[in-house]
């Protein structure tokens, strides 16, 4: 009746036609499985959210990924912890730098003679054993001109343990700059705590200092502490130059998500065409406080302007052509602190803002409306706008919850899943 085997009793001939050998059999059912399983790795890389952060150097990009983590992945580690201890207390030294100098260029060394003079008069004056003067002088002498000799150099007290330490991962640098900081941190906090340093702190746009990093100049002693251990806080706004391509993994409600974090400053944006395979979504971040201050590394060039010009050649990318483009507009509460004594308009690139000075939602509006210019084709929705404060894990809990939603209803509806709006 066929082609078939006579009897479950008999083996077919070796060789013949009567039914496939034990050998081949045994194959075609392991290529089955090696199918299956293929078929199967393709639909989670087909069903996977690739999400890629972008922008212009120090917009906030890092701290947007550890927020991420933050709300849906591990906890930091103890050696994760004291990284980020030793970068803390780096990053103080590296601003106090800064700011001493600029103290110095901006001529302000006799107005915190005065000060100090003023508060050795006043009854109630700070008695400590350095006045603001002789802070700033110590400071530039260890910290800035480097006058004074390792060996006069003081330190952690004897049999104090800092449970910090050093950390290898913080990298020669950062832990350096994080014993000079235990060795000056009073003189640090005196300085800081002087009326002169309040002043050039206001005019700190010219030197690029991390504004965030106020937080850890207001609270020295803490940070200097033995038992020092960084709060989750502190993690978000330790500042760690992005110098290679970062990927993290999620899974949230069912998605595998990965998230990418690159360099933003110029001379790491040859990497990010590597990253630009198959994203689903695109999250350009650019700081809206950064309207008067220029780049670290071009002198010359706005920071907000360069942010427009990044943006622009982002969203006009035929790499991204099929892809979401999100833009967080970060640093939102530096931006309102800073509009009350930096005008917008008096900045050359922005001479064009007609709204009202120290106007928070007016200001807002005109930038949001300048990164909408830089469009090719009008079709940006407002909803893939947001005005954040990367450092509010309240407020990047909101916004990266509704990115997540829009991200994947966008993905559906360019996978033909969902009707188009």
């Amino acid at each position: 009746m066929g082609c078939g085997a006579s009897s479950p009793a008999q083996a077919p001939p070796s060789g013949g036609g009567g039914g496939a050998p034990p050998q081949a059999a045994a194959a075609a059912g392991d290529s089955r499985i090696i199918d299956n399983q293929l078929e199967r790795m393709k639909q989670e890389e087909e069903g996977k959210i690739k999400m890629l952060l972008l922008g212009a150097g120090e917009s906030g990009k890092s701290t947007i990924f550890k927020q991420m983590r933050l709300l849906y992945g591990t906890e930091r580690s103890d050696d994760d912890l004291r990284m980020y201890g030793v970068v803390a207390r780096s990053n103080i030294v590296v601003a106090v730098r800064k700011l001493c100098t600029h103290l110095r260029n901006l001529g302000l060394e006799e107005e915190l003679d005065r000060e100090s003079r003023e508060n050795e008069d006043l009854e109630g004056g700070d008695h400590s054993a350095f006045t603001c003067r002789q802070a700033y002088d110590e400071l530039m002498a260890y910290l800035v001109d480097n006058t004074a000799t390792a060996a006069e150099e003081g330190g952690v007290g004897a049999g104090e343990k800092d449970w910090v330490g050093q950390s290898p991962r913080a990298g020669l640098a950062a832990n350096n700059d994080a014993k000079q900081f235990l060795a000056h941190h009073e003189s640090i906090r005196i300085l800081w705590q002087s009326k002169t340093m309040k002043r050039v702190w206001d005019k700190r746009s010219a030197i690029n200092v991390i504004d965030s990093h106020k937080e850890y100049l207001n609270d020295i002693p803490r940070i200097a502490s033995p038992d020092y251990r960084p709060t989750t806080q502190d993690v978000l706004i330790a500042r760690v130059r992005t110098t290679q391509v970062v990927m993290e993994r999620y899974r949230i409600d069912g998605i595998d998500f990965e998230m990418y974090d690159v360099g933003g400053q110029r001379s790491e944006r040859r990497k990010w065409i590597d990253c630009f395979d198959q994203v689903t979504s695109v999250i350009f971040v650019a700081a809206l406080s950064e309207y008067d201050q220029t780049l670290a590394e071009a002198k010359r060039t706005n920071r907000m302007v360069e942010a427009l010009e990044l943006f622009r050649s982002v969203c006009n990318n035929r790499a991204f052509a099929n892809t979401s483009i999100m833009l967080f507009l970060n640093k939102r509460d530096i931006f309102a602190e800073k509009i009350m004594y930096s005008d917008i308009a008096a900045q050359r690139p922005f001479s064009d803002y007609a709204g009202p000075a120290k106007d928070f939602d007016h200001g807002v509006l005109y930038f949001i409306q300048k990164f909408k210019d830089c469009l090719i084709d009008d079709e940006f929705n407002d909803s893939f706008i947001h005005v954040t404060c990367a450092t509010d894990t309240n407020n990047m809990e909101f916004v990266l919850d509704s990115t997540r939603t829009i991200i994947m209803t966008d993905n559906l509806k360019r996978s033909g899943f969902l009707g188009a709006d």
